[in-house]
């Protein structure tokens, strides 16, 4: 069965996931790009190394925000977000946005040494701030739309005759 998310499925879909991917446009580039995020309504909070998403979001602050999640072929579900990037300038709601994204992701990070939240971004943890600039932003979500597919088995193959 294929189907539109209601606002609860796609509240469920936008909390649970860690990855979701950023479209955006500016001079005539479109960009998307995977990020880190964590979702509490109505923003989706995120961190970058200053490049060309950022640069592009600057320009263009209307941006495009997506997630799914896949089980298989047929049983998925897909939201597609439109929001507008606010880069966070702030110290103290840096700290608190950057928490944020510490306590999502911390979960999921390998016990390695060199495990640390702004993986992507830089190799080590002490890069950061000193030869990576950190960008920390979120965008404010104002309409959201999802879709699913669910089966509980896939159809019968056909056979040839």
């Amino acid at each position: 069965m294929l189907g539109e998310l209601n606002t609860t499925m796609l509240e469920d879909l936008l909390s649970t996931q860690l990855l979701g991917r950023i479209g955006c446009h500016a001079d005539g580039i479109t960009y998307i790009i995977p990020v880190n995020y964590v979702y509490e309504a109505p923003y989706i909070y995120a961190h970058s190394a200053d490049g060309l998403k950022v640069s592009l979001m600057r320009k263009n602050p209307e941006v495009c925000f997506e997630v799914d999640r896949v089980e298989n072929f047929f049983n998925w579900q897909s939201a597609v977000c439109w929001g507008t990037f606010e880069e966070i300038t702030g110290v103290k709601e840096s700290e608190q946005a950057m928490q944020k994204l510490i306590d999502r992701i911390e979960p999921y990070l390998s016990k390695a040494e060199d495990a640390h939240p702004s993986h992507g971004i830089a190799d080590r943890a002490s890069e950061i701030g000193t030869s990576k600039r950190l960008v920390l932003y979120r965008i404010l979500l104002n309409k959201k739309t999802g879709r699913f597919e669910q089966r509980d088995a896939p159809p019968a193959e056909t056979q040839e005759a």
